[in-house]
């Protein structure tokens, strides 16, 4: 299969499609973490809309998570006066929804996508796959089944929102847990 995982610096998802045998990319303005468990780098640095746009590049699924700066809740209260970029966020989600891939993953936290786009197909918990911590995190689907959870955790934290602040702070609450990784690469990579 090929996977997109799109607006990825961390490489943590799409290492987990390559593990299991995929031909996966990820795509980012930054640098990529890791490299690819084969040893290619593996991954775009530029605009995900190159890729979406060209013909040379086709994939069977495409796993965003699109800047949430503008989206998500915990940021409201920097909305006002920024009505334009929340705007530009939100057409940025609906072209990466309405990209030329059979199969398509969203993934933002609790905000506004709820009530400007759609209200998402699941909200997911970190807890549910291996974590011990809280994160809601909402699935936008497009020919996709639920992920079910893999490992329920007793003690959860909310180690995400706890998170001092830093220059890093935000790359640190964005990345994807392994856990939540696996299960989408488990169960969306076997889809024919």
């Amino acid at each position: 299969m090929r996977v997109l995982v799109a607006c990825e610096f961390s490489g943590i998802v799409r290492s987990a499609f390559v593990g299991r045998g995929h031909d996966a990319m990820s795509c980012d303005l930054l640098p990529c973490e890791r490299e690819r468990p084969d040893g290619w780098d593996g991954h775009y640095r530029g605009d995900v809309r190159e890729l979406l746009s060209d013909p040379s590049y086709a994939f069977d699924l495409m796993i965003a998570f699109p800047p949430c700066t503008r989206l998500a809740s915990s940021g409201a209260r920097w909305f006002k006066g920024r009505e334009q970029e929340q705007d530009a966020a939100i057409a940025f989600v609906r072209l990466l929804l309405a990209a030329p891939v059979a199969r398509i993953a969203i993934e933002n936290p609790i905000g506004v996508l709820s009530t400007r786009i759609r209200k998402p197909d699941q909200i997911i918990q970190p807890w549910q796959f291996g974590h011990g911590e809280v994160k809601a995190t909402c699935l936008w689907l497009k020919n996709l089944p639920l992920l079910v959870p893999t490992q329920l955790v007793e003690g959860r934290t909310a180690r995400v929102h706890r998170e001092p602040p830093s220059p890093e702070r935000w790359k640190n609450r964005s990345r994807t847990l392994q856990g939540i990784a696996d299960a989408m690469a488990d169960q969306w990579g076997n889809l024919t």
